[in-house]
């Protein structure tokens, strides 16, 4: 594969430019996309002028950039989350309908929870999570109930930090992580009030396949006295879910990107 005078693969930068690209950012010009993937001006418009050519970006308006609808097609075409998302979507929704704000589905990819899925409504509470997304796992309802079934020595990598924070109640300290991991596993769900957003409470269960936690489906609803109550209805989808997935025969959904 040719390389830079740097000895950087084309493909290496190829995946630099689709990571300048996020939920917050879908639309992006060269420049930035030359500052965000740290690539000189030409090498970034030669790049981006090939990936469009080829279908991996597109061009949506006189100077914007953003993916192409040929990423969706790879993607979807030979997904492995496909089959956890089509299992997940009717209990996902039978849930929203109920609680009438944010349901989500989130992976352990690396250090991070990767949101595969979401359902939310107009007025539900603030939710910063986005399909595609990610969180890091001490902050996040879903990422600790993945972090707790997760193995011994990735445990102790997170644990060790750094941990990012997002409000006062983010869990920032080795030891309250290290209390709370225990905590979800003794209750079976994980509860953060106000870890990501001070109006917002997350809370999470494991979602289970052939005796591993592959998933976990999460709520993300008003931080007020109501929350605690919708532990039990988002424990019993949870509950129905893996057994929805154990049914069936379906590929174990596996990590993007393993954890080291």
């Amino acid at each position: 594969m040719a390389r830079s005078s740097s000895g950087e693969s084309v493909l290496t930068r190829v995946v630099r430019i689709l990571d300048a690209f996020g939920p917050e950012s879908r639309v992006l010009t060269v420049g930035e996309i030359g500052r965000r993937a740290t690539l000189p001006p030409a090498t970034a418009a030669r790049l981006v002028t090939e990936m469009i050519r080829h279908g991996l970006l597109a061009r949506d308006g006189p100077r914007g950039i953003r993916i192409g609808t040929r990423m969706w097609e790879l993607a979807e075409r030979a997904s492995p989350m496909q089959g956890l998302r089509e299992a997940a979507m009717q209990y996902m929704g039978d849930l929203q309908s109920v609680v009438g704000h944010s349901v989500q589905l989130g992976v352990l990819d690396g250090d991070e929870v990767l949101f595969v899925e979401r359902l939310t409504a107009p007025d539900a509470v603030v939710n910063f999570t986005r399909v595609g997304g990610r969180l890091p796992l001490n902050a996040s309802s879903s990422g600790l109930v993945l972090l707790t079934h997760a193995p011994a020595a990735f445990q102790e990598k997170i644990v060790q930090g750094p941990l990012r924070t997002y409000t006062p109640r983010t869990i920032g300290d080795e030891r309250t992580l290290r209390t709370e991991l225990a905590e979800v596993r003794r209750r079976g769900f994980a509860f953060c009030p106000g870890h990501i957003h001070p109006d917002a409470t997350g809370i999470a269960v494991p979602v289970r396949q052939g005796g591993q936690v592959v998933a976990a489906l999460g709520l993300v609803v008003p931080n007020d006295g109501a929350a605690w109550a919708l532990t039990r209805p988002l424990q019993l989808t949870g509950l129905a879910l893996s057994r929805a997935l154990n049914a069936v025969p379906m590929p174990v959904p596996q990590r993007a990107r393993p954890p080291d």
